[in-house]
Protein backbone atom coordinates (compact mmCIF):
# COMPACT_ATOMS: atom_id res chain seq x y z
CA UNK A 1 0.00 0.00 0.00
CA UNK A 2 2.58 2.35 1.04
CA UNK A 3 4.63 1.45 -2.00
CA UNK A 4 1.62 2.27 -4.27
CA UNK A 5 1.21 5.41 -2.38
CA UNK A 6 4.50 6.41 -2.87
CA UNK A 7 4.58 5.41 -6.83
CA UNK A 8 1.26 7.66 -7.21
CA UNK A 9 3.05 10.97 -5.67
CA UNK A 10 6.48 10.58 -7.21
CA UNK A 11 4.33 10.50 -10.69
CA UNK A 12 2.13 13.32 -9.49
CA UNK A 13 5.24 15.03 -8.77
CA UNK A 14 6.57 14.83 -11.93
CA UNK A 15 4.01 15.73 -14.10
CA UNK A 16 3.34 18.68 -12.16
CA UNK A 17 7.19 19.80 -12.62
CA UNK A 18 6.80 18.77 -16.53
CA UNK A 19 3.40 20.59 -16.73
CA UNK A 20 4.69 24.10 -15.31
CA UNK A 21 8.04 24.12 -16.88
CA UNK A 22 5.87 23.82 -20.11
CA UNK A 23 3.68 26.78 -19.06
CA UNK A 24 6.17 28.83 -18.35
CA UNK A 25 8.56 28.18 -21.27
CA UNK A 26 5.43 28.47 -23.89
CA UNK A 27 4.62 32.08 -22.03
CA UNK A 28 8.30 33.33 -22.50
CA UNK A 29 7.23 33.83 -25.95
CA UNK A 30 3.55 34.26 -25.76
CA UNK A 31 1.79 37.07 -24.09
CA UNK A 32 -0.34 36.42 -21.34
CA UNK A 33 -3.79 37.07 -22.10
CA UNK A 34 -5.65 35.88 -18.87
CA UNK A 35 -5.00 34.69 -15.75
CA UNK A 36 -7.09 33.35 -12.61
CA UNK A 37 -8.03 37.04 -11.36
CA UNK A 38 -9.15 38.13 -14.69
CA UNK A 39 -11.20 35.06 -14.98
CA UNK A 40 -12.80 35.82 -11.34
CA UNK A 41 -13.18 39.31 -11.69
CA UNK A 42 -16.74 40.33 -11.49
CA UNK A 43 -16.40 43.77 -12.74
CA UNK A 44 -15.32 42.48 -16.11
CA UNK A 45 -11.57 42.64 -17.48
CA UNK A 46 -9.93 45.92 -19.44
CA UNK A 47 -6.78 44.57 -20.76
CA UNK A 48 -4.21 45.49 -23.76
CA UNK A 49 -1.16 43.54 -24.04
CA UNK A 50 1.85 45.68 -24.96
CA UNK A 51 4.98 44.66 -25.33
CA UNK A 52 7.44 46.44 -23.00
CA UNK A 53 9.11 47.88 -25.51
CA UNK A 54 5.83 50.26 -25.34
CA UNK A 55 5.60 50.63 -22.01
CA UNK A 56 7.29 54.01 -21.03
CA UNK A 57 10.68 53.54 -18.91
CA UNK A 58 9.24 55.54 -16.13
CA UNK A 59 6.82 53.44 -15.00
CA UNK A 60 9.38 50.60 -14.82
CA UNK A 61 11.41 52.73 -12.39
CA UNK A 62 8.54 53.44 -10.54
CA UNK A 63 7.43 49.99 -9.86
CA UNK A 64 10.77 49.48 -8.97
CA UNK A 65 11.35 52.13 -6.37
CA UNK A 66 7.71 51.45 -5.45
CA UNK A 67 7.44 47.20 -5.18
CA UNK A 68 10.86 46.07 -5.19
CA UNK A 69 13.80 48.48 -5.01
CA UNK A 70 16.47 45.02 -5.25
CA UNK A 71 14.61 43.69 -8.41
CA UNK A 72 18.28 43.70 -10.37
CA UNK A 73 19.91 42.51 -7.30
CA UNK A 74 17.83 39.42 -6.08
CA UNK A 75 17.23 35.82 -7.70
CA UNK A 76 13.31 36.48 -6.95
CA UNK A 77 13.11 36.14 -3.39
CA UNK A 78 14.48 39.29 -1.08
CA UNK A 79 15.37 37.51 2.17
CA UNK A 80 15.32 40.51 4.33
CA UNK A 81 11.86 41.63 3.73
CA UNK A 82 11.09 37.86 3.96
CA UNK A 83 12.87 37.84 7.65
CA UNK A 84 11.22 41.54 8.65
CA UNK A 85 7.85 39.90 7.74
CA UNK A 86 8.27 37.25 9.63
CA UNK A 87 9.24 39.15 12.51
CA UNK A 88 6.21 41.02 12.00
CA UNK A 89 3.61 38.21 11.65
CA UNK A 90 5.37 36.90 14.98
CA UNK A 91 4.54 40.24 16.44
CA UNK A 92 0.84 39.97 15.30
CA UNK A 93 1.70 42.79 12.86
CA UNK A 94 1.70 43.46 9.16
CA UNK A 95 4.36 44.71 6.94
CA UNK A 96 4.08 45.41 2.61
CA UNK A 97 7.15 44.60 0.59
CA UNK A 98 7.49 40.71 1.61
CA UNK A 99 7.14 39.66 -2.25
CA UNK A 100 9.26 41.04 -5.07
CA UNK A 101 8.14 41.67 -8.20
CA UNK A 102 9.21 37.83 -9.37
CA UNK A 103 6.77 36.32 -6.80
CA UNK A 104 4.02 38.99 -7.68
CA UNK A 105 4.21 38.31 -11.31
CA UNK A 106 4.41 34.28 -10.52
CA UNK A 107 1.45 34.29 -8.38
CA UNK A 108 -0.45 36.72 -10.94
CA UNK A 109 -0.03 34.43 -13.84
CA UNK A 110 -0.04 30.72 -12.41
CA UNK A 111 -2.13 30.98 -8.80
CA UNK A 112 -4.67 32.86 -6.97
CA UNK A 113 -4.94 35.33 -5.23
CA UNK A 114 -4.81 35.29 -1.14
CA UNK A 115 -2.68 33.76 1.33
CA UNK A 116 -1.62 30.12 2.97
CA UNK A 117 1.48 28.06 2.77
CA UNK A 118 0.40 25.66 0.16
CA UNK A 119 0.01 28.75 -2.30
CA UNK A 120 3.08 30.33 -1.15
CA UNK A 121 5.17 26.96 -2.12
CA UNK A 122 3.83 26.96 -5.60
CA UNK A 123 4.20 30.77 -5.43
CA UNK A 124 8.29 30.08 -4.34
CA UNK A 125 8.27 26.97 -7.26
CA UNK A 126 7.12 29.21 -9.80
CA UNK A 127 9.06 32.17 -8.93
CA UNK A 128 12.29 30.05 -9.09
CA UNK A 129 11.03 28.73 -13.00
CA UNK A 130 10.52 32.32 -14.68
CA UNK A 131 13.67 33.90 -12.60
CA UNK A 132 15.83 31.19 -14.54
CA UNK A 133 14.10 30.71 -17.68
CA UNK A 134 12.38 34.19 -18.50
CA UNK A 135 15.16 36.78 -16.81
CA UNK A 136 14.25 40.28 -15.47
CA UNK A 137 13.06 42.09 -19.23
CA UNK A 138 10.74 39.25 -19.01
CA UNK A 139 9.13 39.09 -15.70
CA UNK A 140 8.75 43.12 -15.67
CA UNK A 141 6.89 43.15 -19.06
CA UNK A 142 4.53 40.41 -17.86
CA UNK A 143 4.20 41.90 -14.79
CA UNK A 144 3.41 45.34 -16.42
CA UNK A 145 0.73 43.75 -18.42
CA UNK A 146 -1.26 41.62 -15.68
CA UNK A 147 -0.76 44.01 -12.50
CA UNK A 148 -4.40 44.79 -11.60
CA UNK A 149 -4.54 48.74 -12.13
CA UNK A 150 -8.08 49.31 -11.19
CA UNK A 151 -11.84 48.00 -10.58
CA UNK A 152 -11.42 45.32 -14.21
CA UNK A 153 -8.69 47.18 -15.19
CA UNK A 154 -5.06 45.17 -16.03
CA UNK A 155 -1.64 45.91 -17.11
CA UNK A 156 -0.13 49.18 -17.75
CA UNK A 157 -1.96 50.07 -21.02
CA UNK A 158 -6.17 49.51 -19.96
CA UNK A 159 -4.86 51.96 -17.13
CA UNK A 160 -2.73 54.97 -18.61
CA UNK A 161 -5.84 54.78 -21.14
CA UNK A 162 -8.60 54.73 -18.35
CA UNK A 163 -6.88 57.24 -15.93
CA UNK A 164 -4.68 59.13 -18.42
CA UNK A 165 -6.56 58.74 -21.91
CA UNK A 166 -3.31 58.37 -23.62
CA UNK A 167 -0.75 55.50 -24.37
CA UNK A 168 1.47 53.86 -21.41
CA UNK A 169 4.32 54.49 -23.93
CA UNK A 170 4.23 58.18 -22.33
CA UNK A 171 3.55 57.86 -19.01
CA UNK A 172 5.23 61.52 -17.48
CA UNK A 173 7.03 60.60 -13.85
CA UNK A 174 3.79 62.07 -12.03
CA UNK A 175 1.71 59.41 -13.64
CA UNK A 176 3.93 56.47 -13.68
CA UNK A 177 3.89 57.01 -9.73
CA UNK A 178 0.84 57.61 -9.10
CA UNK A 179 0.01 54.15 -10.83
CA UNK A 180 3.07 52.24 -8.78
CA UNK A 181 1.23 54.13 -5.57
CA UNK A 182 -2.34 52.54 -6.44
CA UNK A 183 -0.89 49.23 -7.25
CA UNK A 184 -1.11 47.30 -3.77
CA UNK A 185 -4.90 48.65 -3.23
CA UNK A 186 -6.11 49.43 -7.25
CA UNK A 187 -9.63 48.93 -6.06
CA UNK A 188 -9.33 51.77 -3.42
CA UNK A 189 -6.57 54.17 -4.33
CA UNK A 190 -7.42 56.64 -6.31
CA UNK A 191 -4.90 58.02 -9.43
CA UNK A 192 -6.56 60.49 -10.56
CA UNK A 193 -6.23 63.63 -8.61
CA UNK A 194 -5.16 61.19 -5.42
CA UNK A 195 -5.24 62.61 -1.60
CA UNK A 196 -4.24 61.77 1.46
CA UNK A 197 -1.66 58.66 2.28
CA UNK A 198 -1.23 57.57 -1.84
CA UNK A 199 -1.29 61.47 -2.80
CA UNK A 200 1.89 61.62 -0.29
CA UNK A 201 3.23 58.03 -1.69
CA UNK A 202 3.21 59.13 -4.75
CA UNK A 203 5.19 62.10 -4.44
CA UNK A 204 8.17 59.56 -2.26
CA UNK A 205 7.75 57.18 -5.35
CA UNK A 206 8.83 59.97 -7.56
CA UNK A 207 11.28 60.94 -5.37
CA UNK A 208 12.98 57.43 -4.93
CA UNK A 209 12.65 57.37 -9.18
CA UNK A 210 15.41 59.30 -9.07
CA UNK A 211 17.66 57.29 -6.90
CA UNK A 212 16.30 54.02 -9.19
CA UNK A 213 17.83 55.77 -12.13
CA UNK A 214 20.46 56.81 -10.84
CA UNK A 215 22.49 53.46 -9.00
CA UNK A 216 20.98 51.72 -11.88
CA UNK A 217 18.35 49.48 -10.10
CA UNK A 218 16.10 49.22 -13.31
CA UNK A 219 19.22 48.57 -15.36
CA UNK A 220 18.61 44.71 -15.67
CA UNK A 221 15.25 45.36 -17.44
CA UNK A 222 17.20 47.12 -19.95
CA UNK A 223 20.49 45.54 -20.38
Amino acid sequence: MLLKIGKFLAKTILWFIAISLSLVLVLKFVPVTYTATMLLDENGVARDWEPLSNIDRNLVTAVIAAEDGKFCLHDGFDREAIEKAIASNARGGRIRGGSTISQQTAKNVFLWQGGGYVRKGFEAWFTFLIEKIWGKRRIMEVYLNVAETGIGTYGAEAGSQRYFKHSAARLTKSEASRMAAALPLPKERSVVNPGGFTRRYGNTIAARMGVVRRDGLDACVYD
